[in-house]
């Protein structure tokens, strides 16, 4: 369920400065998605488990803030994000 090291730098590569840019909310924020998307299917199985859904929940909120944060201090890049990830607002 996490992310192989192929799709982290994949995602980097995408939405960093350079290659090694984890830090920046983008790459962050991309990042969460992927996670949270990769999460998905295993609630579909699993309707019950509800420690994993803590952890996506605790994603989802991590996210938001970041998302929050961009959104302040360069609306543009807040806007790219949004547009590249498919997340609505």
């Amino acid at each position: 369920m996490n992310l192989t090291t192929q799709e982290v730098l994949d995602v980097v590569k995408k939405f960093g400065k350079t290659e090694k840019d984890t830090g920046a909310p983008e790459v962050q924020v991309a990042i969460l998605t992927a996670r949270i998307t990769k999460l998905a299917p295993h609630f579909d199985k699993h309707k019950k488990d509800f420690h994993s859904q803590r952890g996506l929940m605790q994603m989802v909120g991590q996210r938001k803030s970041l998302l929050r944060y961009l959104s302040m201090k360069n609306p543009e890049r807040y806007q790219f994000v949004l547009k590249e990830l498919g997340l609505r607002k």
